[in-house]
């Protein structure tokens, strides 16, 4: 089931590609493959299942976690999408990304406690790009708000492509 989002007016975008071109978007239209509520859902589940157990950010399992967060992601995706009759080409193609980093402390010799008051956040930039129709395709982000407890910060990221 696709849901169509559409601005209540219309969107005027700017920006300069790499080559100094000047584009502009004037309308921005998205049609979803699952609904924004599913997919928090599906991603917040996914990472509350990769994470279970977790007490801190690990490097030796900080791979694992990502793995099965993208695995599980996808495997609901696949199946939300799928066509009732199964010689039917899929409607969609996903991407997911999955980021995870430890939070630090800014300041050891000032930290007193454990709270949030004695950690500090690692800086992180990320940033994404692609060339689609954007009448059809499109990107959404997720930021896991548990992952909090074990001092990490988890974003999710899904990008779909329509076919045919």
């Amino acid at each position: 089931m696709a849901v169509e989002i559409r601005p209540a007016s219309p969107v005027g975008i700017r920006f300069h590609g790499d080559l100094g071109c000047q584009y502009q978007l004037t309308r921005i239209q998205i049609l979803q493959p699952v609904p924004i509520a599913e997919l928090s859902r599906i991603a917040s589940e996914a990472c509350g299942a990769a994470l279970k157990g977790a007490e801190g950010y690990d490097h030796a399992q900080v791979g694992a976690w990502n793995s099965q967060i993208i695995h599980l992601i996808l495997k609901a995706l696949i199946e939300a999408t799928a066509p009732d009759q199964s010689s039917s080409p899929p409607p969609y193609r996903f991407t997911v990304n999955s980021t995870i980093v430890q939070q630090g402390l800014l300041d050891k010799a000032a930290a007193t406690g454990s709270g949030p008051d004695s950690t500090g956040k690692r800086g992180m930039h990320s940033a994404q790009g692609a060339f689609w129709d954007i009448n059809r395709d499109g990107m959404w982000t997720f930021k896991y708000p548990e992952a909090e407890e074990q001092c990490l910060d988890v974003v999710v990221s899904v990008t779909w492509f329509a076919m045919g």
